[in-house]
């Protein structure tokens, strides 16, 4: 089963603001950046994966995101994360309505291709499936097979509602890469450890001063 994955992201000024601990308000746009063309070019790699949209209306990160191969879509609603993803959606299913989706997160740095596969091919054994990320709090990907709606429910305890909405908890071991979203210093320096991406590990290196 090839995937098409639907990826947001939100302007880079508004991005990552968690990250204070680590990054400066200066600084946390190129990381944010960062990591979503490390996630999207670990996603095209995928074999798995057929094309990947991604909903921002950060013309930067469009114009960086589209040059590695990404289909851009504005986010037209403008109100909030899961407006944007079923949005996303809508306009994917539009040009191609047998198409199984999945929206993955776009601050995935260490994403492995391999890994990212395997999970897909879990997920297509089921209506509608997701990951839980490495907290085991919240939701790294939700995926949906042909003629199945999106309804994603990300945000606060997202784990707990994707759960509650009947999707099905993809219980997967050695996809750490897949499970490890960054919002926190913590948390990056956990990413980095695993090998994170070219783009990542030279901002990080560069502007960050860890990971060298």
């Amino acid at each position: 089963m090839q995937w098409t994955l639907v990826i947001p992201l939100k302007p880079l000024a508004l991005a990552k603001s968690r990250l204070a601990d680590t990054a400066t308000d200066a600084l946390r746009p190129g990381l944010a950046l960062a990591f979503a063309e490390d996630t999207v070019t670990a996603a095209l790699a995928s074999a798995a994966v057929r094309d990947v949209a991604v909903v921002t209306d950060d013309t930067l990160a469009g114009h960086a995101l589209a040059e590695l191969g990404a289909r851009i879509v504005p986010d037209t609603p403008r109100a909030g994360l899961n407006a944007a993803l079923a949005h996303a959606a809508a306009v994917v299913r539009g040009s191609r309505p047998d198409s199984p989706l999945a929206a993955l997160n776009a601050d995935l740095p260490a994403l492995r291709p391999p890994e990212l596969t395997r999970v897909l091919d879990a997920a297509a054994e089921f209506p509608r499936a997701f990951l839980p990320d490495a907290a085991a709090i919240g939701t790294t990907l939700l995926a949906v097979t042909p003629g199945r709606e999106l309804l994603p429910a990300f945000g606060t305890d997202s784990r707990s509602r994707h759960r509650a909405s009947g999707a099905e908890e993809l219980r997967l071991t050695a996809v750490d890469s897949v499970r490890q979203d960054v919002d926190t210093g913590a948390d990056l320096r956990v990413a980095l450890a695993l090998g994170v991406g070219p783009r990542t590990a030279a901002v990080a290196a560069r502007l960050l001063g860890i990971g060298q």
